[in-house]
């Protein structure tokens, strides 16, 4: 039986990608990306401003697809056109909180921090993401080195948004922190930046750790996800739930590299929180321990609810 073609639209950050592929390929779709680039204007206006014509987009594209999947901002309008246009035809699912009326969708998924509530609404704890455990497993050797009877952490940095700036501050804390914990006589370090990691913050870490640990200062999906794999303990800069909730389908123990916020946010509390509830993660603080929990898998958790809305609509 022939797969089913997907339309992924997004503005192609990672976090969004992990995310669009992790559900495209859970599903066993036919998928082809799509970068979304609205006219400049329409990119600094929030989607319920925006006006659901094509006039917005940059460049029109073609629709061959019966499943839509976006994610983040930028995609949201698009996903409307195409759903007032070819109607029941095609199904639509959203992942985040698209900041419209749900109804524009079939199937909106998110986090369960972000608080959605509604009949076409698919709550998940933490994002949901692409990496697999048979991927890291088989990518756990690419990266080569010496454990000399050490344990292995791996160090996942992320990078600033609106409520976290890497700061000389916040990144000397961190620095002060992994140094107290990880001693290099007991612990090797593997530095793994993310597509927002500044160059100035990989610098950094370089200058002050390379003589010892490894630290990668290109981004590069394989290491990343040999690092996974290598790791006995994690660490993860705060900033990133995506990551994090990457980190925590590993089972292994993840420790959050906390700075301080620009201002408060109420989504990262409550993301927090309840990972901390489920004993997935403890703040980097002055002591380690080891733990183990269940394994994070919300995309295999949630692909029967999709199915069922699959089926009722008509598309399986």
């Amino acid at each position: 039986m022939a797969k089913i073609k997907a339309l992924l639209l997004s503005q192609g950050m990672h976090g969004m990608i992990s995310q669009l592929e992790g559900l495209a390929k859970s599903m066993n779709l036919d998928f082809r990306h799509h970068k979304v680039e609205l006219k400049p204007f329409w990119n600094l206006v929030p989607p319920k401003f925006t006006p659901v014509n094509e006039f917005i987009l940059k460049e029109r594209f073609v629709c061959e697809s019966k499943i839509i999947i976006s994610c983040g901002r930028k995609s949201v309008i698009p996903s409307i056109i195409l759903k007032n246009k070819f109607k029941n035809d095609i199904f639509t699912i959203h992942i985040q909180d698209p900041k419209v009326n749900f109804k524009h969708f079939d199937l909106v998924i998110a986090p369960e921090h972000d608080e959605l509530v509604g009949e076409n609404v698919i709550s998940t704890i933490g994002a949901i993401h692409y990496l697999t455990k048979e991927e890291i497993e088989s990518e756990k050797n690419y990266i080569q080195i010496e454990k000399e009877n050490k344990k292995i952490v791996a160090v996942i940095l992320g990078g600033p948004n609106k409520y976290y700036n890497f700061s000389e501050k916040n990144l000397e804390n961190i620095f002060h922190k992994i140094k107290k914990n990880f001693t290099s006589d007991k612990y090797k370090i593997i530095f793994i930046p993310s597509y927002r990691t500044p160059e100035e913050v990989i610098q950094k870490v370089y200058h002050v750790f390379s003589h010892s640990h490894k630290v990668f200062r290109k981004i590069d999906k394989r290491a990343y996800l040999s690092a996974l794999g290598l790791a006995d303990t994690i660490v993860v800069t705060c900033d990133s739930t995506s990551m994090i909730s990457e980190a925590a389908m590993t089972g292994k123990p993840v420790y959050i590299a906390q700075m301080s916020a620009m201002r408060p946010s109420k989504r990262f509390n409550k993301f927090f929180k309840k990972f901390k509830e489920l004993n997935f993660i403890k703040d980097l603080e002055d002591n380690i321990e080891e733990w183990s929990y269940n394994p994070l898998n919300e995309v295999k958790r949630i692909l029967p609810l999709i199915n069922k809305k699959l089926t009722e609509n008509g598309i399986i």
